[in-house]
């Protein structure tokens, strides 16, 4: 069983844990109790670790290909091997079942392992010249110092998609978990520095100053490149600030992903993709059904069933092992949640399950909501809780024009067998990634990402070092 004592509970920048006298606490959102005491970082800190990143980069870029994988396979290897502590930290503060936890972990160690290798093929070009007595090369050479700032919902995951493929193309990186989840990032840095990553490298900043130290982060002269995964409307304010010093950005923003069955859909498979891809770490998660949208031929049969399978979902603590949904993050959102379901159903919307809040308690009921329109609260906005709202429709386009009738589009998802119609319709969803007879998508192998307000860069896949390279083009005269 985790032993609290030893797990880390300060920054670590530029190859040393830092304390402070300033401490915040973290809570698990299972009971509120007190798991740790943080040290909380402030802005001074922030410029040492932008500073020791800066002054680690060109010791760290000028290592072989070679040696920056043999050091990310180690930090994987070892990401692995403690695997169950990593996933017991997680649900403590984070409060998702412990088989997720698991999952968790491994899925964000799966992003290490594949950039270690993908490091190695970081291609450039030789180009066709105007002109015999010229060559034209291009090359591709790291950003430079990258800056992150991660969320709760996934806190091992969300680091390790971003360092891996940062680290793999010769970036040092600077990182501020969410105050809610450091202890995550924390144990990450601890395996990081067994791993043999040089100091600089690799640097956490838990504080709760978000706004004092995320200015930092964007701002910085230091700073080449600033990647975020959050709200949109966080999203667009750390842009702007990015912008006064022209540095390069990724973001990967807000969803609204619907669902869509088709009439020749295999229902029951529709059912178990539906139940995955919604209430997987209570809903509170980006790509995460938001809508779903049934043809009116089988919406009786689909929502009969779903209904059945949503009902025999177990909520309770995230350590024991039957749980499905554990708690959700904070009161706060709990009653997010809640007043989205109680306003829609003042619209018209129905209750099937659920929609029954507890108050003080962080635990929302498995809930279904059917006569939802697509101008409801609860279908406008990203719910982030356990909440299936189902609409109805006609025609295969008036399907896809229900899907696209968001300012999102990062996920979407559609059951059907007919092969024409997987075609029209994945061509036709704007969205940056398509789940097709399918309700988990995202890999180390495939890039994610969105379109519209969800964001732009992909992470992952072999796109995903292109947002951490500079390209050079070199021509060369007097040949």
């Amino acid at each position: 069983m985790l032993n609290l004592s030893q797990i880390k509970t300060s920054s670590y920048i530029n190859g040393e844990w830092k304390k402070s006298s300033k401490t915040f606490s973290v809570v698990n959102p299972l009971n509120d109790e007190i798991i740790a005491s943080i040290s909380d970082a402030n802005i001074a800190d922030a410029i040492q670790a932008i500073e020791g990143a800066k002054s680690a980069l060109k010791g760290w870029s000028n290592f072989s290909v070679n040696q920056r994988a043999k050091i990310l396979k180690r930090w994987f290897e070892l990401i692995c091997q403690n695997n169950e502590k990593l996933a017991q930290i997680l649900t403590l503060e984070q409060g998702k079942p412990i088989q997720e936890a698991r999952g968790e972990i491994n899925y964000g160690a799966s992003y290490i392992e594949w950039f270690a290798e993908e490091g190695k093929r970081i291609y450039g070009d030789v180009i066709a010249p105007p002109s015999l007595d010229k060559r034209i090369i291009v090359i591709k050479q790291p950003v430079g110092v990258v800056t992150a700032i991660t969320p709760w919902n996934f806190p091992n995951a969300m680091i390790a998609r971003k360092a891996a493929a940062a680290l793999a193309a010769g970036c040092t990186f600077v990182v501020r978990p969410a105050s809610l989840t450091p202890l995550s990032a924390l144990a990450l840095a601890e395996l990081a520095e067994q791993a043999g990553i040089p100091a600089g490298v690799f640097n956490v900043v838990v504080s709760s100053n978000s706004r004092g130290v995320g200015e930092v982060l964007t701002t910085h002269a230091d700073v080449d490149k600033f990647t975020f995964t959050g709200s949109t409307e966080v999203g667009k304010s750390l842009i702007k600030q990015c912008a006064s010093g022209v540095k390069k950005v990724s973001m990967e923003l807000g969803g609204n992903a619907p669902f869509i069955i088709f009439e020749d859909a295999d229902i029951d498979a529709a059912v178990q993709g539906a139940i995955t891809s919604k209430f997987r770490n209570a809903g509170q998660t980006c790509v995460c059904t938001n809508r779903i949208l049934v043809q009116e031929s089988v919406l009786e049969e689909f929502t009969t069933k779903f209904v059945e399978a949503v009902n025999v979902l177990k909520i309770g603590d995230g350590m024991n092992e039957s749980t499905d949904i554990g708690p959700m993050i904070s009161n706060s959102a709990v009653n997010f949640v809640n007043e989205l379901v109680q306003q829609s159903i003042k619209q018209g919307a129905t209750a099937l399950s659920g929609a029954k809040l507890t108050q003080g308690s962080t635990f929302y009921p498995a809930t279904v909501l059917a006569g939802v329109t697509n101008d409801m609260p609860i279908a406008v906005n990203e719910i982030f809780g356990p909440v299936a709202p189902i609409l109805s429709f006609k025609t295969e386009e008036e399907a896809i024009a229900l899907a696209n009738d968001t300012e999102y589009g990062l996920a979407a998802y559609f059951y059907s067998r007919d092969i024409g119609r997987v075609w029209r319709v994945s061509e036709g969803l704007d969205f940056g990634m398509v789940g097709i007879n399918e309700g988990i998508i995202s890999n180390a192998a495939a890039p994610f990402g969105g379109m519209k307000q969800s964001g732009n860069g992909r992470e992952g896949s072999k796109y995903g070092l292109d947002d951490y390279l500079d390209i050079k083009y070199l021509c060369m005269g007097g040949m």
